[in-house]
């Protein structure tokens, strides 16, 4: 029974890869099927990613079109050494990387007079809350979820690079540890270590707001910091609020 699934699993894997491989090809020869295909399947994901990266929703959507750039320019150079969604995902952090390098050169001191998000930034936001909400909640669980939210990503952000980019891949955007070593050009045993420190900082940082409102709200850290994740319910008062940001 065993093999029989260890069979079934390396054919889904050849058949995600065979996919994959038509698709490259017409990348390659300028099909504009599989360009729309591409643009629909990693838009989105990427443009999360970048936004988690940079935090600013007009820098991020900026940086999401450098990447889509930097892909349809670089196309001919992919030769299938890892997939394409890690290959993507490599070239979105590096450009994220860069634009947050910009903004501290030349725009840090600069004061905006634009709202602190924009329309789609915060529609954006409204239809992750709702994802992540029990539509059953009481207008108080409501609010205390959105607040919670909204402090994780605060301290998430906060949280000091290589740390950072490695939670993200792996408790938002749930790749696995051998994509994030490909993505991010390290062994499993550093993805593993940065993993671990970056929830550790991650806790740290928000224990001084759960010890706060922890009675209010009714919420407790996970006890076990090398397993606790972005994705743990924070439990308490017999309920439970997700911390996913």
């Amino acid at each position: 029974m065993a093999g029989a699934t260890t069979l079934g699993d390396l054919a889904s894997a050849i058949g995600i890869r065979d996919e994959e491989a038509a698709i490259v090809a017409d990348l390659k020869a300028g099909s504009e099927t599989a360009y729309a295909w591409l643009i629909g399947e990693f838009q989105r994901p990427v443009y999360g990613l970048v936004y988690r990266m940079v935090s600013d929703p007009a820098d991020a959507a900026d940086t999401t079109q450098d990447v889509f750039l930097k892909v349809f320019r670089g196309m001919k150079h992919f030769h299938g050494e890892s997939s394409l969604k890690t290959w993507i995902y490599r070239i979105a952090l590096h450009e994220a990387a860069n634009r947050k390098r910009w903004w501290f050169r030349h725009k840090a001191h600069e004061t905006s007079i634009e709202p602190a998000e924009s329309e789609g930034a915060a529609s954006t936001d409204e239809a992750m809350l709702t994802a992540l909400t029990d539509q059953h909640e009481s207008p108080f669980d409501s609010v205390a979820q959105h607040e919670l939210q909204q402090r994780v990503d605060a301290e998430l952000r906060r949280v000091p690079e290589p740390y950072r980019s490695t939670l993200i891949l792996r408790d938002l955007e749930e790749m696995s540890y051998e994509e994030i070593a490909e993505v991010l050009q390290i062994s499993l045993g550093t993805v593993k270590s940065r993993l671990t420190r970056g929830r550790q900082a991650l806790k740290k940082r928000l224990a001084p707001y759960v010890r706060e409102v922890g009675d209010e709200l009714g919420l407790t850290l996970p006890e076990e910091e090398d397993h606790a994740d972005l994705r743990r319910p924070v439990a308490g008062g017999g309920r439970r609020v997700e911390v996913t940001p």
